[in-house]
């Protein structure tokens, strides 16, 4: 049986990760920006300061990222060269509106990315766009506290009147938040929100998410009337967290991380909040300001797919002694013994992708979109940029063939793949270069050194055999 005939094979990208010209065609500044490489990136998750400037202590690497501003009809190209059927991109949120809240767009970003979409149709390549891939206009941030505030709301809603009927025609898949899951876990980054010394933490989290939540609905309104060809589609961390042994109490633990996990995609997908959200919410006293209206903007404007990456599982024990915590793609978890790992400490598990893709298929019965997944690695490129990364095509090989086996026995529903980092560019975890994921090689340091040339890695050609026969040649 295979996959469908019209399933979008391609890749993934954040603009904040790639675009660079972060002061160029008027685009403000964004939250994105000011996130330094190194091991203090993400000094805000502990509150210890606010990250508003840039400093000449600090090396900024989203300032120029891999240049794909003033390089996209390149990479483009070599994306229709793959034979890629979708590209995931996203829009900087500040090259629409500068300052977030400013009364009208800025046309020379507008421009930017219908000049990028239509590059996209040249190739037979169809965009799927996420609106808003962490970043956040610094203004905002500044003047209103960023998500924190319903203001952002009006701000949110005002940008996509603007990209959904400025692109009508150009694009038809769109993403309402990136990774929307985590504004818990690094709400700066996720979100563009700072702490004020004292405060609940919880309560404004909860709070500036059930922002984002009502905007994710309303956004899903105004794109079907513009177009109701539109498709809107929500997006989550996904990987099901296992339990540690058998024992209840783990099996409990693991399923209380899951639905921590599927809150936001419940709201989404479902239209309501969880009775076991709402119960712990209560518990830790926290108190949604619900407006009127809002539970009804909920449940009338639900997703039309569901969308996730994947990198890894993760495992639970409510065991004190047993839980001693290591960090992966921001998320704690144990190490699953059972599992090798890459070289930054991420979990290798194909099969936790067909088993996260049914239970997430079994929860909602909604098509599924796999929009991130792949290896970040050290490549060794020879004098002529190409790199052998047959560790890469392995780890992508044995997770293709995982997610065939979803949809060919299990009868998942996928609309497509798009693996992460296509072509290599800055990692938004650390904040590094040689954290590699693409099919192409950028030659780009740590400390931004480099010509910023593009090659082709062995990966390329292997991909471009299995979009060729639609995942048959692996």
């Amino acid at each position: 049986m295979g996959f469908r005939e019209d399933f979008l094979w391609g890749g993934a990208t954040a603009a904040n990760q790639c675009e660079g010209g972060y002061n160029e065609g008027g685009r403000g500044l964004a939250n994105v920006d000011v996130v330094p490489i190194g091991k203090d990136r993400f000094p805000i998750i502990a509150g210890e300061m606010k990250m508003f400037e840039f400093d000449n202590e600090h090396f900024y690497p989203a300032k120029e990222a891999i240049d794909m501003y003033h390089n996209y009809k390149e990479d483009i190209k070599l994306f229709g060269e793959m034979g890629f059927k979708t590209y995931r991109c996203s829009i900087a949120w500040s090259r629409i509106f500068p300052n977030g809240d400013d009364e009208t767009p800025n046309e020379e970003g507008l421009k930017f990315y219908e000049d990028l979409f239509k590059e996209c149709h040249k190739y037979g390549i169809e965009p799927l766009v996420t609106i808003t891939h962490f970043d956040c206009p610094m203004n905002l941030i500044k003047k209103y506290g960023a998500w924190r505030s319903r203001k952002m709301i009006e701000f949110y809603e005002r940008l996509c009147t603007v990209i959904f009927n400025r692109y009508k025609g150009l694009v038809k898949y769109w993403l309402t938040f990136n990774e929307i899951n985590m504004i818990l876990h690094a709400p700066f980054m996720g979100a563009g929100i700072c702490f004020e010394e004292g405060e609940n933490k919880e309560q404004v989290k909860y709070q500036a998410a059930h922002h984002e939540l009502v905007a994710s609905a309303i956004a899903t309104k105004i794109a079907h009337e513009v177009d109701p060809n539109n498709m809107v589609g929500c997006m989550l961390a996904a990987g099901d967290t296992y339990a540690y042994t058998c024992k209840p109490d783990d099996v409990f633990e693991a399923m209380t991380k899951n639905r921590e996990n599927y809150f936001f995609i419940d709201v989404q997908s479902r239209g309501e909040y969880p009775a076991y959200a709402t119960k712990e919410m209560e518990r830790k006293g926290i108190k949604i300001d619900i407006e009127e209206g809002d539970l009804e903007i909920l449940k009338k404007y639900t997703v039309d797919f569901i969308s996730f990456s994947y990198y890894s599982s993760r495992c639970a024990s409510a065991d004190p002694e047993v839980n001693k915590l290591t960090q992966g793609n921001i998320f704690a978890s144990l190490k699953n013994p059972h599992l090798s790992e890459s070289e930054w400490g991420w979990q290798i598990d194909p099969l936790g992708l067909r088993i996260t893709l049914n239970t997430l298929y079994d929860r909602y019965q909604k098509p599924l979109f796999i929009v991130e997944n792949g290896l970040g690695a050290v490549d060794t490129p020879d004098e002529n940029g190409y790199v052998e990364d047959d560790y890469r095509i392995e780890y992508l090989r044995e997770h293709i063939k995982a997610m065939k086996d979803a949809v060919d026995i299990d009868g998942v529903d996928l609309l497509g793949y798009t693996t992460w980092g296509c072509i290599d560019l800055v990692s938004a975890g650390t904040g590094e270069m040689k954290k590699r994921y693409g099919f192409i090689y950028v030659d780009r340091d740590n400390d931004g050194n480099g010509t910023l040339k593009r090659s082709k890695k062995k990966s390329f050609d292997w991909y471009k055999k299995v979009i060729a026969s639609n995942g048959e040649e692996l």
